[in-house]
């Protein structure tokens, strides 16, 4: 008969783990409802361990979001190989891949929270902002100088996408694919009627048009519109 010896972790790798449990526990309730007696319960320690590691659920809280920060803002990395269009499907696909699995924490963020409001929380908030409006331009093949519709266009799709993402969690009333395109289609809404005012928008928009396929998400819209119109 053997027994098992419990390894002794590093401090980071606690801390690590630590944070892994609190994501984990917040991606399916609101952190407000977890306790620091869960967390380490669930991590398999003492309460005054995990004081040992984080000084507060506040920091605790804020170290969680800050990785899920970071793996939110990849989520709209894309290669930037074919349309557009196809690039925007994806990079929304696994947005709402992260907004489903980590609907509670995600809702908690965006809503409000035990840390939200603090200046961290609103630094990370806007990190991912950034890093999402950085990669659309990429997208785009803009470079400073950031023509000022193009700029008001892609943040406040960037606001869209959030607030949908909001809305959608709060009983997921369409289906999620539906929306994922919509989006995508509301970026090129945006782009047009920015465009219809701005030459240089609309150079940029017609160049972003020109190698989208026949079955992509803004030759869908362009026929939608076209058929709404009417005859």
């Amino acid at each position: 008969m053997t027994t098992g010896v419990r390894r002794r972790m590093g401090v980071e790798e606690r801390r690590q783990q630590l944070i892994g449990v609190a994501l984990e526990l917040f991606s399916r309730r609101s952190p407000d409802e977890v306790s620091i007696d869960e967390i380490a319960s669930r991590a398999g320690i003492s309460r005054p361990l995990v004081y040992h590691y984080f000084p507060g659920k506040l920091s605790l809280y804020e170290a969680a979001l800050r990785r899920a920060a970071e793996d939110l803002a990849s989520r709209f990395e894309e290669p930037q190989e074919g349309a557009l269009g196809s690039r925007l499907r994806r990079v929304m696909a696994r947005f709402f891949d992260f907004v489903d699995a980590h609907g509670p924490g995600f809702a908690a963020l965006m809503r409000g929270g035990p840390a939200v409001g603090s200046s961290a929380t609103n630094q990370l908030i806007d990190s991912v902002r950034q890093a999402a409006y950085d990669q659309m331009l990429s997208h785009m093949g803009v470079t400073d100088p950031v023509p000022a519709r193009l700029e008001l266009v892609v943040r406040s799709w960037i606001s869209l996408v959030e607030s949908t993402a909001l809305i959608w969690l709060d009983g997921r009333r369409l289906p999620r694919e539906e929306l994922e395109a919509q989006l995508v289609q509301d970026f090129a809404a945006l782009a047009a009627v920015a465009a219809a005012r701005d030459a240089e928008l609309a150079a940029l928009l017609r160049e972003m048009l020109r190698n989208e396929p026949g079955d992509g998400p803004f030759t869908d819209l362009t026929v939608r519109l076209i058929a709404l119109a009417g005859p």
